[in-house]
């Protein structure tokens, strides 16, 4: 578990970036309606409980470096609980306890936040405050960080207001010691649940009776949120890249596409592998298999500090190339009349080898951010052939390093004889 310590050094990472006279708000996550008067399961703000540690709602979150009362410098604002609330919704956090999960001394509550803004930001000319920083978000409603932007800027309309998620960013890409050792939990947990399918999986087993048997092994190791919706593919829905219905029953001669990883302490692992409903690979199925894990170990040995997501997927297509001629998938022709736009090798190997993973299973970076040491992203090359009616995916979580790349999945079977021996074992 992450303690105190990680997230003071996380919020002095951020704090030292701000410039003079600046003062910084980060809130919590919505809790999202459902149904009626139901809600989904709260999941705290990636960014607050990165700085903090806290995963409840109604949690803001200020730090300035311009107030006169030291005191004042850092505030954590936590929901007043009550016994009304105690018994229908269970302990909220004491300010005693959110202090020490976070090391912030100054905790108050937030109904308490309206009577203290006038002075917090009397002594600030630079107001910072959080937007979602990853790229790949896109706000489809008034979420709670653009509430509470237009507030502070009706409020104080001459402050100047900046970006807080860039320096967020920064922080969160390289990840520490700490919390790699968070993400191996995740990881371990996620390999229980894989050995614990190989053993189950047969002809006439559902897709969500597999996602049951993950779900059940997350849960027994304290990982209670899957870190994204699981994928439990069969038969031709292989080649649907995000296929979430899990409602197909497995026939023989089947591969089975499982894409899954727990969520530990707010962190993501990232698994895919694809294994032999009957526990045997057909004669074709084990070439483009071996075919997929080739790609994937060549890629791992780009993955050293400088290199980009854009380029990876360039040198990563060129490598993809050579084993969908190997194939007999693509020609020559098809390779000479390419395009940039459109890669020959596109049309098996449609998405890009990887991403960034933390916090977020696509975590915050963009595809032209060189990498460094201290970054974790995945690696996960596939070939989908819908005229075959099968796809193959396989994937590990990789670190970063000044020397080789580190795979954190390396003790997770992958191998054919590997996959097949544990299938068909007793």
């Amino acid at each position: 578990m992450l303690n105190k310590e990680f997230f003071e050094q996380k919020r002095q990472e951020v704090f030292s970036q701000l410039d003079e006279k600046s003062i910084a708000f980060v809130v919590s996550s919505d809790e999202l309606p459902r149904n009626g008067d139901q809600t989904y399961s709260f999941r705290q703000s990636s960014d607050l409980f990165y700085l903090t540690g806290i995963n409840q709602e109604q949690t803001i979150l200020m730090f300035n470096n311009c107030h006169f009362d030291e005191e004042k410098r850092e505030i954590l604002f936590i929901r007043r609980s009550s016994e009304h609330i105690e018994t229908w919704e269970g302990h909220k956090l004491t300010k005693e306890q959110a202090s020490e999960i976070s090391g912030i001394k100054n905790v108050k509550y937030t109904d308490e936040f309206d009577g203290l803004i006038g002075d917090l930001m009397f002594y600030a000319d630079n107001v910072y405050l959080n937007t979602n920083g990853n790229v790949r978000y896109s706000r489809f409603y008034d979420d709670a960080d653009y509430r509470f932007i237009e507030k502070l800027r009706y409020q104080f309309p001459v402050h100047t207001f900046r970006r807080l998620s860039p320096l967020l960013v920064k922080s969160r890409l390289i990840k520490n010691k700490q919390e790699i050792e968070v993400l191996k939990k995740a990881i371990d947990i996620t390999k229980s649940a894989f050995l614990r399918v190989l053993r189950y999986i047969k002809p006439g087993v559902a897709e969500y009776e597999i996602q049951a048997e993950i779900t059940h092994e997350f849960i027994k190791n304290q990982a209670y949120n899957h870190a994204y919706q699981p994928i439990v593919a069969s038969g031709a829905d292989n080649n649907i890249l995000h296929y979430t219905e899990n409602n197909k029953v497995c026939k023989s001669g089947e591969l089975v596409l499982m894409d899954f990883g727990a969520e530990y302490c707010n962190y993501a692992a990232d698994l895919s592998r694809t294994v032999p409903v009957s526990g045997y690979f057909d004669e074709f199925q084990r070439k483009v298999y071996k075919a997929v894990l080739t790609v994937q170990n060549e890629a791992k040995k780009l993955m050293k500090p400088g290199m980009t997501i854009r380029l990876w997927n360039k040198e990563v297509g060129k490598i993809m190339t050579e084993q969908l001629l190997d194939l007999q998938l693509i020609t020559a022709d098809d390779v000479k009349n390419e395009t940039v736009e459109n890669p020959a090798y596109k049309k098996y190997f449609m998405h890009g080898t990887g991403h960034f993973l933390g916090l977020d299973v696509h975590d915050v970076g963009t595809i032209d951010m060189p990498w460094k040491s201290g970054m974790i992203l995945t690696n996960e090359p596939g070939i989908y052939i819908k005229e075959k009616g099968f796809g193959i995916r396989l994937e590990n979580d990789v670190l970063i390093t000044e020397n080789e790349p580190v795979d954190l999945m390396q003790d997770i079977p992958i191998a054919i004889d590997d996959i097949e021996n544990l299938m068909n074992k007793g």
